[in-house]
């Protein structure tokens, strides 16, 4: 068994059109996270998966891998399949989806998320939440919750509050927000960019709830790091002022 990650990165984003290649601190933003990726101990391999030569020119440049994929998926999950494929991977073999626009990755999550899969027998994915009691969160539809069983395995993901509170004057309560990292075995992977998008999932737009509605579990790892993603130029102005 192999443990390889995988960057989905496109060009041609509708909110940040080139956002893999927006500067921070004298680097791509998809520099920034390959290298912290890369950190991780329990990487095998790690690739950027694109479909624009710029994106790949820019990787290679810096030492990184790349490998050119369709411009019609509609999703990275999709683009993530493909690469599997591509790379001949088995089907016990995990793939880590590193999202191309967390600059602020750190690599213990990803160590956290492949060992979450891999010590699972139930689970064909994984993914990662991490505790706060932000309130403004809470309430905030961008923001995914998940609600979990006592084996860590994913009951629900909402962007509504979950768990609701009953007493709303109760202090704050602590729930756990969802991370938008996710680990496959890769027979799992190709099975489910096959599924039909269920009801819920297009509800909430939440693609992770397609699994949970076809019946799979999904194993969720506590992150100590809390991360902020890169969705709009004014997102990369507040992360770059970090650095």
């Amino acid at each position: 068994m192999s443990i390889v990650g995988i960057i989905p990165a496109r060009y041609g984003s509708t909110r940040f059109p080139g956002k893999p290649l927006a500067d921070i601190a004298g680097k791509p933003m998809i520099q920034w996270v390959y290298e912290r990726a890369g950190r991780s101990s329990r990487l095998d391999r790690l690739l950027v998966a694109t479909d624009d030569a710029r994106i790949a020119a820019a990787v290679k440049s810096f030492g990184g891998e790349a490998l050119l994929t369709s411009a019609e998926h509609p999703s990275g999950t999709d683009r993530l399949a493909e690469a599997g494929r591509l790379l001949g991977l088995g089907d016990e073999d995990v793939v880590i989806n590193i999202q191309g626009d967390e600059p602020q990755l750190q690599p213990i999550m990803l160590e956290l998320l492949a060992d979450a899969l891999v010590r699972s027998g139930l689970c064909p994915m994984a993914t990662l939440a991490c505790e706060t009691t932000d309130g403004t969160a809470f309430v905030n539809p961008n923001v995914v919750k998940v609600v979990v069983d006592d084996e860590w395995r994913a009951l629900y993901f909402s962007r509504a509050p979950i768990p609701c509170r009953r007493n709303p004057d109760q202090a704050p309560q602590a729930f756990l927000r969802h991370l938008g990292f996710y680990a496959y075995r890769q027979g799992f992977l190709q099975l489910f960019t096959r599924l039909p998008p269920g009801r819920l999932e297009q509800l909430e737009q939440l693609e992770q709830l397609r699994a949970l509605e076809h019946g799979h579990a999904i194993q969720v790892a506590l992150s100590p790091v809390e991360t902020v993603g890169v969705d709009t130029p004014e997102d990369l102005h507040m992360v770059a002022a970090q650095w």
